[in-house]
């Protein structure tokens, strides 16, 4: 699929470059003398990165006061209150409103290091803010929040909250001003790149903010109505669209793009199928991938897309696991990567070079030993630290790509995407399949579909 092989490129394999800095979680390698170790670090998650939603797991009844059409009324109550005009009796003390601004597809965040000693890691937050003061930030900027600027994100029954999420945009003198209490709006890439994937409370955070952006992403591309043109409103509390048109009122809901991301694996020489893009960095490789197109099933689009990208011709296809994306373009605000192992019935490459720059089998031995030496611990730091440095205003430019070495100085031969990505845990899945743990020999059958293997 050529005409989204561009964007592809850049939400599916996880490269991210700037001006000034080049932010990847493959970092500075070192050696490793045991795989199991690298296996047990990287595989055992509960979810992936932007799953796990603490938020969003239920949604409450209707009656419920938490829920998106009663908090919906109980937002529009707060936003009437003027204590200086208004005669109206006080809103309702619960639930209590948190607002999560955006600033061109970035959140807003802060960061904080708990402990005393040079060596502890930042640790950055979301950059909630209650209700009263995201309505006195934007009353500064002469810009009047209402509801329908709101989007609802889910609630906390046991702490009696409300999350919303809001797009601001437009309001460039909010920057200083939420600058000056060290807030910063930081790509949401970059935040990923600097979670602490055995942190279940930052994972959470990650996955809150991967759901608002896509939301919002998707309220910006669907303004207009796309059968009669008339623009769109705001229904059940920014949970969908409809148009305003009364003879139309079509209803629109959040666009979710489904992406197949396979790693082709050769049993009978015990390789895989690796590819790489143009836009790479240099010696990364992952898996291949690309969107289903409409009428084919998800087995179908593994098998046309390893033809077309690679020439290779594919027999079984087994379900692994899947990751919502929400860090691609804005123009595809979320896309589901719905991960497979494909057993390939041909081994001849024949490389689609508007698909590919390259694609290549590697060994089993090889990728494991590319894992193995791969420090993406070191990189989830550097990244936290970057970020508590741009949100205490003291970033500091710097080029990230000389930490794609060994400790020799020698450029590694080889990297994948990090623990954030899905391609990492079908790498991973594979290649250390029978690696001994504890003395115990890890099961030789094929690669398990389950979450737990993550």
């Amino acid at each position: 699929m050529v005409k989204r092989a561009a964007m592809l490129s850049v939400s599916l394999f996880f490269s991210y470059s700037s001006s000034s800095h080049l932010l990847f979680l493959s970092k500075t390698l070192t050696k490793r003398t045991c795989f199991s170790s690298l296996s047990t670090m990287s595989i055992n998650l509960n979810a992936h990165a932007f799953a796990g939603n603490p938020i969003r797991s239920k949604t409450p009844k209707a009656h419920d006061p938490l829920s998106p059409s009663s908090a919906f009324q109980s937002l529009k109550t707060h936003l009437l209150q003027n204590p200086e005009t208004t005669s109206l009796p006080p809103p309702p003390k619960s639930p209590l409103f948190k607002v999560l601004p955006f600033r061109k597809g970035r959140p807003l965040a802060s960061s904080s290091i708990t402990g005393n000693n040079d060596d502890d890691v930042p640790i950055w937050h979301l950059g909630w803010i209650s209700l009263p003061d995201c309505k006195s930030f934007l009353g500064k900027c002469g810009v009047d929040l209402t509801e329908d600027s709101l989007v609802y994100l889910g609630s906390k029954v046991e702490d009696d909250v409300v999350y919303w999420a809001v797009d601001v945009s437009g309001e460039s003198r909010l920057v200083p001003e939420l600058g000056d209490k060290q807030f910063c709006f930081v790509e949401l890439r970059t935040l990923m790149v600097a979670t602490d994937w055995s942190d279940s409370i930052a994972m959470g955070e990650l996955a809150i903010a991967g759901h608002a952006r896509a939301l919002l992403e998707w309220h910006n591309l669907s303004r207009f109505c796309g059968h009669c043109g008339e623009k769109t409103i705001p229904k059940e509390a920014g949970r969908r669209k409809q148009c305003s048109n009364e003879s139309c009122k079509k209803r629109i809901y959040p666009r979710v793009d489904p992406v197949v991301i396979m790693l082709v694996i050769d049993r009978e020489n015990d390789r895989a199928l690796l590819g790489r893009q143009s836009r790479f960095v240099p010696r990364m490789w992952s898996c291949l991938a690309g969107f289903i197109e409409p009428g084919e099933s998800l087995e179908e689009a593994v098998r046309r897309e390893t033809y077309e990208e690679a020439g290779i011709e594919v027999g079984e296809v087994v379900y692994h696991s899947s990751q919502p994306w929400p860090v691609g373009p804005s123009s595809i605000p979320c896309q589901l990567m719905v991960g497979f192992f494909a057993y390939a019935k041909s081994l001849e490459i024949n490389v689609d070079k508007e698909e590919l720059e390259d694609a290549q089998w590697h060994s089993r031995e090889v990728v494991r030993k590319a894992l193995a030496v791969a420090e993406y611990k070191k990189a989830q730091k550097t990244t936290a630290a970057k970020v508590d440095q741009m949100c205490k205003g003291v970033e500091k430019g710097r080029s990230l790509s000389a930490d794609f070495n060994v400790e020799s100085g020698e450029l590694t031969p080889m990297f994948f995407p990090g623990p954030f990505a899905i391609a990492h845990h079908l790498i991973s899945t594979w290649a250390n399949q029978g690696v001994p743990t504890d003395g115990v020999e890890a099961s030789s059958k094929q690669p398990s579909s389950s979450i737990s293997n993550l």
